[in-house]
């Protein structure tokens, strides 16, 4: 999916989905950007140039938190079953469009909340409501209606909103922490270069699940700065 508010371009993509990469260097032929931001932080980028292993030392979880702690170890695993299944190494996405943009000599920008903090929230949020909740639907899972996803693409936006929708009603402490601060952090980062950048052409590169509200906060900012000066 692809989205446009004034000198910018948000690509939202699924980061084990070929299609991603082949619409990233499509969007890029096309627009030649003059700044490329990536949904990335500066340890996760680290982590995809350097191809580094994961950390699943228990110092993480003094770091994180036991709860955050565990969520990366999971989350991480399952992206990475999912990338096999495909072919696809997870952060193929963002490391073609950070190739895009070295290769290209175009500013890069990285846009997204350090991980730690995401972490460190998300073992604070985590209730222990949305943890027996999370355990139910755990044991429901096997019997549950199923949803065909096709891994080489990114799903539909319907898809995306109805999963984006069940996050939110269900764990809505989660969806605030993993989704909700962390667009209003790249939002602000991203108008934050709009400002600065007025005949600059910036292309975003971001999970598909961020790209609507993103756009959003992007244009309420725009709004609410235009109103205070």
């Amino acid at each position: 999916m692809v989205d446009y508010y004034k000198n910018v371009k948000l690509i939202g993509t699924s980061h084990i989905a070929a299609e991603s990469i082949k619409k990233i260097a499509e969007e890029f032929s096309v627009m030649d950007p003059d700044i490329v931001c990536v949904e990335l932080d500066r340890k996760r980028l680290h982590a995809l140039l350097t191809d580094a292993k994961p950390d699943y030392s228990l110092a993480g979880i003094k770091k994180y938190g036991m709860q955050g702690y565990l969520f990366a170890v999971i989350a991480g695993l399952i992206q990475r079953k999912l990338g096999n299944v495909v072919g696809i190494k997870p952060g193929s996405d963002m490391l073609s469009a950070i190739n895009l943009a070295r290769n290209n000599h175009k500013q890069l920008e990285l846009i997204d909340q350090d991980i730690e903090i995401t972490l460190k929230r998300f073992s604070k949020a985590f209730s222990f409501k949305e943890k027996m909740r999370l355990l139910w639907d755990i044991l429901r899972s096997p019997f549950a209606k199923k949803v065909r996803i096709n891994l080489q693409e990114v799903p539909k936006e319907r898809i995306i909103h109805e999963m984006m929708m069940q996050l939110k009603n269900q764990y809505p402490n989660l969806y605030r922490v993993l989704i909700e601060e962390r667009n209003e952090v790249m939002a602000k980062n991203i108008y934050h270069l709009m400002s600065k950048n007025h005949d600059k052409k910036i292309l975003v590169i971001i999970g598909a699940g961020h790209e609507k509200e993103l756009l959003q906060l992007i244009k309420k900012e725009d709004y609410r700065r235009d109103r205070v000066y």
